[in-house]
């Protein structure tokens, strides 16, 4: 009997960067046909229904993985991160084609995307959100801050300036029902209904599709709504959508920062994710974002 050959792609970090990894998993199984694929992810759900992957496994619940796949087995293993990679570092290429230059896979723009699949159950989970109006999918927050901090409600770099959220919600209120997606100790949108509760990621992603118009910050909803094929309008303020981004969405930059900024705390990167106070270069929040420029873009897609 023919020995099984295995090959096994191990992701570290969070929801968004997971569902981004789904984009090489095809082109894995291409350079690899003869192996099965096993998957280890902070979440392995998101790889269960991937007609490409043999196993999902859990990071850290990997009980008998090193006897079952690793000792004396034919195996090849996929486990470096993009992250501390030259072309990542200097924003010289999108987080995907980096993803596959590392493993010295085949990559084309237009074929590797997030994919997404979802059983027949977790489809059904879309109509459980409808409601009377058509929903206007707001994720203001996002990131490492734990959901209890009582630090900061606000992080710089990667959260949706308060003021921003205010004047959609007045465009848009009459005719959506609106939605935010926030962490707990965030700012909250009056009138609107508010998720600052855990969710399922597959609850979270229904309720993308069953969105009308999506407004998002750089965060695991973006990488979803692209894995759907689901246009939407994406600010961006301490990163960049040349690395995270996809061109299916409407991408909006924050304004350069006017000033002298010193990064005395950077290293391989400028910001900190977690929106550290001193890094911060504005002196204004009214100066990051033109709100006009937002508004038109949720109202065309």
């Amino acid at each position: 009997m023919l020995e099984e050959k295995y090959v096994v792609f191990h992701i570290q970090g969070g929801l968004g960067k997971n569902v981004a990894a789904t984009a090489i998993i095809k082109s894995i199984h291409k350079k690899y046909s003869d192996r099965k694929l096993i998957v280890v992810s902070p979440y392995p759900e998101i790889f269960l229904n991937n007609p490409y992957v043999w196993r999902a496994y859990k990071l850290g619940n990997t009980e008998y993985f090193y006897d079952d796949y690793i000792h004396g087995k034919d195996v090849v293993i996929l486990k470096r991160e993009p992250y501390d990679e030259t072309q990542h570092i200097l924003k010289k290429s999108n987080l995907i084609k980096t993803w596959h230059d590392v493993y010295d896979l085949e990559y084309n723009e237009k074929d590797c995307k997030p994919e997404l699949y979802m059983n027949m159950m977790q489809e059904k989970l879309a109509s459980s959100w409808q409601k009377q109006k058509p929903i206007l999918l707001i994720q203001t927050n996002g990131g490492p801050f734990p959901k209890n901090s009582q630090t900061s409600n606000y992080s710089w770099t990667r959260d949706m300036p308060p003021h921003i959220i205010e004047e959609v919600a007045k465009v848009f209120s009459k005719d959506y029902h609106i939605i935010q997606i926030c962490r707990e100790n965030s700012l909250k949108l009056k009138g609107a209904e508010i998720i600052d509760y855990d969710l399922s990621n597959f609850d979270l992603f229904s309720l993308i599709k069953a969105s009308s118009k999506r407004l998002f910050i750089d965060s695991c909803m973006q990488h979803a709504a692209a894995a759907f094929g689901l246009k939407s309008t994406v600010l961006w303020i301490g990163t960049h959508p040349n690395v995270f981004g996809y061109n299916i969405h409407n991408n909006i930059i924050a304004n350069p920062p006017l000033g002298n900024t010193k990064l005395i705390g950077s290293y391989l990167f400028d910001y900190a994710l977690g929106g550290v106070h001193q890094e911060c270069p504005y002196s204004d929040i009214m100066d990051i974002f033109d709100t006009k420029s937002i508004i038109e873009s949720v109202i065309k897609n």
